[in-house]
């Protein structure tokens, strides 16, 4: 292959710790069979379905969280992914949470044809303008969206206190929006302790 042309795939790849898909290097003019014959004598690394990396390329700790969105967009999938719930809290630095998987959401009428590798989960929700963040070139949540994600998803309204506790001192969230998320955290925790009340009653 001409160096120009792996010289394609690294300008593809540059800004993504080495990551690019078949799609992208298909609209630079470099087939699908290429990318497999770069892959067999181990110039390029296949990580999933649809999304390469430049072999020896160092990776950074956000690497898995680039490949996450990468492959729910590779070949035809939504242009718009963004890491959620706990796995932002995470990026964000606020909570202790360390997810086993990594959570992605997705717009609802998102059909991923590809098989979900196991280390991703996937959630579908409608997601405003306004709830988009970005994190070192990464699309996330916002954090007022992930907070309200993970107390939904979770029901952990003690990682959602401590998730607006740091967020606040960060600067991350402005006191009337934290002040807004802890009356919501509040009025979660009394439908949990009256829900779990009723059904001490109840066993009674």
């Amino acid at each position: 292959m001409p160096s120009t042309r792996m010289d394609e795939l690294y300008a593809l790849a540059e800004m993504r710790d080495g990551l690019l898909t078949s799609q992208e290097a298909r609209a630079a003019g470099i087939a699908d069979s290429v990318l497999v014959r770069l892959a067999q004598r181990g110039r390029l690394e296949r990580v999933s379905r649809g999304v390469y990396r430049i072999s020896h390329y160092p990776a950074d700790r956000l690497a898995q969280y680039r490949e996450a969105v990468l492959w729910a967009q590779a070949s035809g999938g939504p242009a718009s992914v963004l890491i959620s719930h706990e796995t932002a809290l995470l990026l964000y630095g606020i909570s202790d949470v360390n997810p086993a998987r990594i959570h992605i959401t997705v717009p609802v009428t998102a059909r991923l044809r590809r098989e979900r590798p196991k280390w991703i989960t996937i959630h579908h929700a409608g997601i405003t303008p306004g709830e988009i963040n970005e994190y070192e070139g990464i699309p996330v949540t916002s954090v007022e969206r992930t907070i309200v994600d993970v107390l939904q998803s979770t029901k952990r309204v003690d990682v959602a206190r401590q998730a607006i506790a740091d967020a606040t001192k960060k600067g991350l969230l402005k006191p009337a929006d934290a002040k807004g998320l802890n009356t919501m955290a509040n009025k979660w925790a009394h439908g949990v302790t009256k829900q779990a009340s009723t059904r001490s009653s109840s066993a009674s």
